[in-house]
């Protein structure tokens, strides 16, 4: 069985078991985390909610809080001397898959 979940502005397709990294949630580590079902395929079939399946809960708990890869940032203006360098770092909360309740 697996679902359709949202969180941070997109949509993950998880099974129990599995590792996920979302967009910073600000829970602790080993908190944790349920989520409402916006899709459920199983052996019963499909089930698709407007916006969720009514009664199904995906439950997970938080593993770590962790950073992506850093990117580089990097402007330029030709001939005006102009020149600005910065970095980031994402920041994104890597979940575990705990159960999946239809």
């Amino acid at each position: 069985m697996y679902a359709v979940i949202a969180t941070g502005g997109k949509q993950y397709r998880v099974q129990e078991g599995d590792t996920v990294y979302v967009e910073k949630i600000d829970q602790a580590d080993g908190s944790p985390v349920t989520f409402d079902a916006l899709m459920l395929s199983g052996e019963g079939g499909t089930v698709v909610g407007s916006p969720t399946v009514p009664g199904a809960k995906v439950e997970a708990a938080v593993v770590s809080q962790v950073k992506g890869e850093k990117i580089i940032v990097y402007k330029y203006k030709a001939k005006k001397n102009y020149r600005r360098k910065q970095g980031h770092r994402q920041p994104y909360t890597k979940l575990e898959i705990k159960s999946i309740r239809p």
